[in-house]
């Protein structure tokens, strides 16, 4: 069963984008992180991506980075990542993917990795430091078992590149709204819609805008131009200004992701 494009067929079929929530699993605590988890699914998102806390998580911004931090001092580890999408796969059909560095993948061996996610139920991984020319191993190993492979493009990166992710990516691709680090962010890029189709030109995959979306107005505006819309930091915020609250910071949640949601 393809979640993934399940979800985007259904939401084409509405006449939507899909709507995709991050938060870093584990954060600030295991059992948090499965009411917060489920607070977004009863929201109304669409698909739900897990960052998996790391160290050294080049691609994020501070918020994101903090809450990591959250997640490992608690006592997170990946072992517990894959027991949080089971948790999650017992109420929930809601598509899957793992946000994650090749370091994390690489350190459990690339085959072991790709069945021990694929055994927990989730559906696609987005591996941010590692390009297609080097994942041809790893490419392989997930098709056998269902799992796709998300790739990212920037706004620096040219046609003949696009062209390359292309081939490799499965589910859809993500495309970064602006150069940098993850986070919050005033204004949207004015070229969003040109990005989004020259992409268009070289995929029949969904195409999902990320990084820097954070108020109901840049949700509205990326669906007009694209299949999906992600929003990361401004959830995650919820629980960095209610970290010691559980209740607080799930509550948080659910007014957030509705006022993104416009519902």
């Amino acid at each position: 069963m393809d979640r993934i494009a399940e979800k985007f067929t259904q939401a084409k079929a509405e006449k939507r984008a899909c709507f995709v929530a991050y938060l870093c699993a584990g954060d600030p605590d295991f059992e948090t992180s499965i009411e917060a988890c489920r607070a977004l699914i009863e929201g109304g998102i669409d698909i739900l991506e897990l960052g998996v806390p790391f160290s050294d998580p080049l691609a994020d911004g501070l918020t994101n980075q903090l809450a990591a931090e959250r997640a490992l001092n608690a006592g997170m580890t990946q072992a517990k990542v894959l027991n949080l999408v089971r948790k999650i796969r017992s109420f929930s059909d809601i598509p899957l993917i793992l946000y994650t560095y090749y370091n994390l993948v690489f350190s459990q061996g690339e085959q072991a990795y790709i069945e021990a996610i694929h055994e927990a139920g989730v559906d696609g991984v987005l591996t941010l430091d590692l390009p297609p020319e080097e994942a041809s191993s790893l490419l392989p190993m997930c098709e056998r078992v269902g799992i796709k492979n998300i790739f990212i493009v920037a706004p620096t990166t040219p046609s003949a590149r696009i062209e390359r992710i292309a081939q490799s990516a499965s589910g859809f691709i993500y495309y970064v709204s602006r150069t940098g680090v993850t986070g919050e962010r005033s204004e949207l890029a004015d070229d969003l819609a040109d990005a989004v189709q020259r992409i268009r030109l070289h995929t029949e995959l969904p195409v999902v805008v990320g990084f820097g979306i954070s108020t109901a107005a840049h949700v509205q505006a990326v669906a007009a131009v694209a299949d999906g819309v992600v929003v990361g930091s401004s959830l995650v915020n919820c629980i960095a200004h209610n970290a010691t609250d559980p209740t607080a910071a799930v509550n948080a949640l659910r007014a957030k992701v509705a006022e993104l949601r416009g519902s």
